[in-house]
């Protein structure tokens, strides 16, 4: 009889082992093992522990106690990652929105001294003197915020980042060569914001040269 109370107890400690949270273990199979052992008790297959001695209804009260429990701990689980979505969103939505607070509030220097080239009085020479102070300040601006030239005029014509918008036979050069830089292009880091619109100068076509060298067609 002793044996028999032993291995009934024994069954007892792996159910109640079963319904703990082991570290590895998540909230939902922690509450279907619960449920399942309290549908077991309902259903008049007694557990261990009720064999052993205890009563069904008071395992059952135990077992639906753990059950609300478990629920509780997931729908505040549940209710903080709501909470930690809302907010991610609200981040990822202001970053987007303020994405240009720091180059706009640079940019208003540049503007502030436009503004005072317009109302302030003296001669042509002056006023160009102002736009070139205001133009250089400008370009230092983009510079710090990791906006570069396109180099253009002289360079081997590339036709990722420069865009040919006339062409001319020119003796001079061995390759398709800029000549003239009509419209200046910019990189962003290592990405183009715009190519830089250029002529493009060709090297003579020799005799027995057919369909062209690949040269670039003008816009």
């Amino acid at each position: 009889m002793a044996d028999e109370m032993s291995d009934h107890g024994s069954d007892a400690t792996e159910l109640d082992t079963e319904l703990d949270l082991d570290e590895g273990q998540d909230l939902e199979s922690a509450m279907r093992d619960a449920v399942a052992a309290v549908e077991v008790v309902e259903s008049g297959g007694a557990p261990a522990a009720a064999t052993a001695g205890a009563e069904p209804a008071a395992e059952v009260v135990r077992l639906r106690r753990e059950i609300a429990d478990l629920r509780d701990r997931s729908v505040r689980t549940l209710a903080d990652f709501d909470n930690y979505r809302k907010r991610a969103e609200r981040e990822r939505q202001d970053a987007k929105r303020y994405a240009l607070l720091e180059p706009l509030r640079d940019l208003l220097s540049v503007v502030d001294n436009l503004e005072r080239a317009l109302s302030a009085e003296g001669s042509a020479d002056d006023l160009k003197r102002g736009v070139e102070m205001t133009l250089k300040g400008m370009r230092d601006l983009l510079r710090r915020h990791g906006v570069v030239e396109v180099e253009a005029t002289g360079a081997a014509f590339d036709p990722a980042v420069h865009e040919a918008v006339a062409r001319q036979e020119d003796p001079a050069v061995q390759v398709p060569t800029v000549l003239a830089e009509l419209q200046r292009g910019y990189f962003l880091h290592d990405r183009l914001l715009r190519p830089a619109m250029v002529k493009v100068g060709m090297p003579a076509e020799r005799k027995g040269d057919a369909g062209g060298n690949g040269a670039p067609t003008a816009h």
